[in-house]
């Protein structure tokens, strides 16, 4: 199960309603927040997330409007949270950046008790964090400059254990149980050797997360992204702009359709939005080509769990408020 809580959603500039991007994505006891605007850890307080166990920050690209808010929230974890160490991912031209913020200025005269690890994605391959039953990937894509990524979060296969297939083979509670809910081969006291397919059920693939910043071209990520379970991308421009959408390196809505249409994703959550159009003719333009989109909005808070469809939660756990379901 990954769950995505969105901080920020507006484009290039905050909006009365929209702050800059931000997103955490909570996979078990874990948080990831993938980007950083203005604003973020006033967002983080006011979604009820919290900063707790927050110990992995993932830039999608080293636009200002992605990167600002780091200096205030590293301030602020170094002298009011009790965490040790904090690792931010990114490419090498978003990590220059970040360095000249926060060693140049934020942290220039001061000294914090945080381990502070800048990992460089343009030097890594394949899944670069691997938690107990999900990894976490990332991918370059294009936008304007280089070091633009996105990111794959994706669950391990599950495969079930058969209780009444244990029962028929008289396979003590205990355990040998979980030996082969691990895949390994266990030998009974009757000296019966049971391998784990004897007990396991067919596999049922993990969630998989998608979750990519802005970018300006969709047709070399298309294998990264099929079949996701969800895709969250921007949606800058709507496609009567897409000339302009294309001369920034952004897409439009229908775009975004389209691509989530044609990799046959289960639902598409669209972000990085406009203040130059209004929230329904984005959501109007996507949903003619891809009927499963919703627009997220700050504060808003999704859940996806395996084999289930993704579900905007009305009553946040964290916040104990509402949000109106669409």
């Amino acid at each position: 199960m990954f769950e995505i809580v969105f901080l920020g959603t507006s484009a290039s500039a905050p909006s009365i309603h929209r702050g800059l991007p931000a997103q955490m994505i909570l996979a078990g006891e874990h948080r990831f927040l993938i980007d950083c605007g203005e604003g973020t850890q006033r967002q983080i307080l006011r979604s009820g997330v919290g900063f707790k166990r927050l110990k992995h920050i993932l830039l999608t690209h080293g636009h200002l409007d992605h990167i600002l808010g780091l200096g205030g929230l590293v301030s602020t974890l170094s002298s009011w949270e009790d965490i040790e160490e904090l690792d931010i991912y990114g490419g090498t031209q978003t990590l220059n950046r970040v360095e000249a913020l926060l060693f140049g200025v934020v942290l220039k005269f001061d000294r914090i008790p945080i381990d502070l690890h800048l990992v460089d994605l343009d030097r890594e391959s394949g899944p670069f964090l691997t938690g107990k039953d999900f990894t976490v990937e990332a991918f370059p894509v294009t936008h304007r400059g280089r070091g633009n990524f996105g990111f794959i979060f994706q669950q391990a296969t599950h495969h079930p254990f058969l209780n009444d297939k244990a029962e028929e083979l008289g396979i003590p509670a205990g355990p040998e149980r979980g030996q082969l809910v691990k895949g390994e081969t266990i030998t009974l006291s009757d000296g019966r050797v049971i391998t784990p397919d004897m007990v396991l059920g067919d596999p049922i693939p993990g969630v998989k997360l998608v979750h990519i910043g802005d970018v300006g071209r969709l047709d070399d990520i298309a294998d990264k992204v099929a079949d996701a379970d969800v895709l969250i991308i921007e949606a800058t421009f709507l496609d009567e702009d897409r000339d302009v959408a294309n001369n920034f390196g952004h897409i439009t809505a229908a775009q975004a359709a389209a691509f989530a249409r044609d990799t046959h994703v289960k639902a598409l959550i669209l972000t990085h939005v406009s203040r130059r159009y209004r929230e329904r003719d984005i959501r109007d333009e996507a949903r003619a080509i891809f009927p499963k989109t919703s627009i997220a909005r700050d504060l808003d808070h999704f859940v996806t769990r395996r084999g289930q469809p993704v579900k905007k939660l009305k009553h946040s756990p964290f916040r104990g408020g509402h949000n109106e379901g669409e």
